[in-house]
């Protein structure tokens, strides 16, 4: 799918659980002194405007991140991210790419997937002058299955597609369970749309059912006026344990009740 840009999105309701998660996962997985690779199927730009002309276009993100208060004020899950992302500034709003190479430990390498031309173009100026980060212009579901770890090598994917048709469904139903035999020791994150109409759920029961982790979601009060399909979003975190999915629950708890209060 070539249309999808997240420009439009970044730093809305959505990435606000998505990348509290992420950030908390890959906070765990720094501590840990073995080396990691970190790879993304659909990386997009990797760091975004936030006052932006796109994202003004949609105002999605001033729902989002820039409607949390200050890290200090914010539930308690949620200000590692918070601060993070507070002190990179609205003009430097790091995506799930330049998240990962910001938290990451130095042992850490990278391989980034995306195949929009303007997204591919931007991500490169991003981060490809960082001799860790490998950008490749490529579908990451055929792509990333020809990487492998190397020996001592622990992994880490994301999957993040943009599900604008069922179809985006299907082929991750289909891609997710031959990584996992290509890949038996890594640990996968995959962001999940809730949907009002609840047509993820039958999809997100089958792949949490494909090992054991955790599903982290949080749903947001939704007005029948507005144009978004979405009411919530979760993470589900598969071979993920430990430190980072205590923190993906606290996350989600955390956000649900911000969410109703707010």
């Amino acid at each position: 799918m070539l249309s999808y840009q997240h420009g439009y999105h970044a730093g809305n309701q959505a990435d606000v659980l998505k990348h509290a998660v992420l950030h908390a996962v890959l906070q765990a997985a720094s501590a840990e002194a073995s080396p990691l690779l970190y790879l993304e199927t659909h990386a997009a730009r990797g760091l975004y405007d936030l006052t932006s002309a796109q994202s003004r276009k949609t105002g999605e993100a001033s729902k989002g991140v820039l409607a949390m208060p200050k890290s200090a004020q914010a539930p308690r899950a949620l200000q590692p991210w918070l601060q993070h992302v507070q002190n990179a500034g609205p003009q430097a709003y790091p995506g799930s790419p330049a998240l990962a190479v910001q938290v990451l430990h130095k042992q850490a390498r990278f391989a980034f997937f995306e195949k929009h031309p303007a997204e591919y173009s931007a991500l490169t100026d991003a981060l490809g002058q960082n001799n860790r980060v490998q950008i490749k212009k490529a579908d990451g579901y055929s792509g990333a299955l020809r990487l492998q770890a190397r020996r001592g090598e622990r992994m880490l994917v994301l999957l993040d597609p943009s599900y604008e048709t069922m179809d985006d469904m299907d082929a991750l139903a289909n891609w997710l369970p031959r990584a996992m035999r290509r890949w038996p020791s890594a640990q996968f994150l995959i962001w999940l749309p809730l949907f009002a109409d609840g047509r993820e759920e039958e999809f997100g029961a089958f792949l949490s059912e494909l090992d054991e982790g955790f599903v982290a979601g949080s749903r947001w009060s939704r007005h029948e006026a507005d144009p978004s399909a979405l009411q919530g979003s979760a993470m589900i975190g598969l071979r993920v344990s430990g430190s980072g999915a205590k923190k993906a629950f606290a996350i989600a708890a955390e956000l649900d009740k911000y969410w109703r209060a707010t």
